[in-house]
């Protein structure tokens, strides 16, 4: 995950208008009193097992062997699970003109329906821990349990579970590369904020369907920390306001209210943005934000410390029930 806030004042003054403006919200672990749940139950035994065994294959930079074996493993996965699967292969020129052989991954459910949802994450880790305390961790490759990982684990669990259960609309479930090959901060010749979210950029504009639309979209980004905390993140609002409320709404149905908060932040580059700006899909980022961080990620991001203990099947279970009921009540 990349230092991605396009504006810092932008996101404290989000959070100040919030704070100051909003209405307070019950963050209970509690279902909502007559809440009838829709969808199928997320594991999140299995969803952990999926964010560790990417993890055990190593940092997946790209153009690196642990990439090329995750990828094989992923696209495995997608099939097993019963999904039409696309691997969209292009090579795309990272911030220092390094040639990163990337592949975005696509599972389709139900790919005779026009009427879609799509559900994606990244799934390549930093070749950089440039957050790292210790200088000469700079150039070691991230581990990403968190950052990556999480995102596509939960994401393969929801796989797993459309394949038992179909819901009414198509779903395509998209893993993209070389999202986090961005300028490290140990550069200062290059200017800040190149090289972001490469995979869903191309796929944006080459998508594996000729004119490829979804009735929205779902992000997942760092949705493993322990006690996360999802905020209302503003390029998601300006693109997807109703889409938002939908997700933070049903999150709060579900008893979930005390991960996925009612204040608003600032605008985060992410894999959301070419989706909204190229494909015109209305998409949300659900990331997790440490607001008692310098960096308001967590304090292990974009170092070597993003390890599986960073990940809790507690806040995996609230991402991946909050999506698979926001898919399941679509009609």
């Amino acid at each position: 995950m990349t230092f991605k806030y396009t504006a810092l004042a932008c996101f404290m003054m989000g959070l100040l208008a919030c704070s100051c403006g909003q209405k307070t919200v019950n963050n209970t672990s509690s279902v909502a009193q007559d809440y009838k749940q829709v969808s199928p139950d997320f594991n999140s035994d299995s969803a952990y097992h999926f964010v560790d065994k990417q993890v055990a294959f190593g940092p997946r930079v790209p153009n690196s062997e642990a990439h090329k074996a995750c990828g094989d493993y992923l696209v495995a996965e997608l099939e097993r699970f019963g999904a039409t699967v696309t691997q969209q292969k292009a090579d795309l020129k990272a911030f220092d003109g390094t040639i990163l052989h990337a592949r975005n991954i696509i599972g389709a459910f139900n790919p005779e329906k026009a009427d879609r949802i799509l559900l994606f994450a990244h799934w390549d880790t930093r070749p950089f821990s440039d957050k790292d305390p210790d200088e000469k961790n700079y150039h070691t490759p991230v581990q990403g349990a968190n950052d990556g990982a999480s995102g596509v684990g939960v994401l393969l669990e929801v796989a797993r579970i459309l394949q038992e259960k179909a819901p009414d609309l198509g779903v395509d479930i998209i893993f993209f590369d070389a999202e986090d090959y961005g300028t490290p901060t140990f550069v200062h010749d290059i200017p800040s904020g190149e090289g972001w979210c490469l995979g869903s950029e191309y796929w944006s504009k080459n998508p594996h369907v000729p004119g490829y639309k979804a009735r929205f979209g779902i992000l997942l980004d760092m949705v493993g920390a322990p006690d996360a905390t999802f905020y209302k993140e503003a390029i998601s609002r300006q693109y997807a306001q109703g889409i938002v409320e939908k997700v933070w709404g049903t999150a709060r149905d579900l008893g979930y209210g005390k991960y996925f908060i009612d204040k608003n932040v600032g605008g985060i580059t992410d894999d959301h943005v070419p989706v909204n700006e190229n494909r015109g899909i209305p998409s949300v980022d659900i990331i997790h934000l440490d607001l008692n961080t310098d960096s308001n990620f967590g304090w292990y991001h974009h170092t070597t410390k993003d390890d599986m203990n960073n990940v809790s099947k507690e806040t995996l279970k609230a991402v991946g029930q909050t999506v698979l009921e926001v898919v399941y009540k679509e009609k």
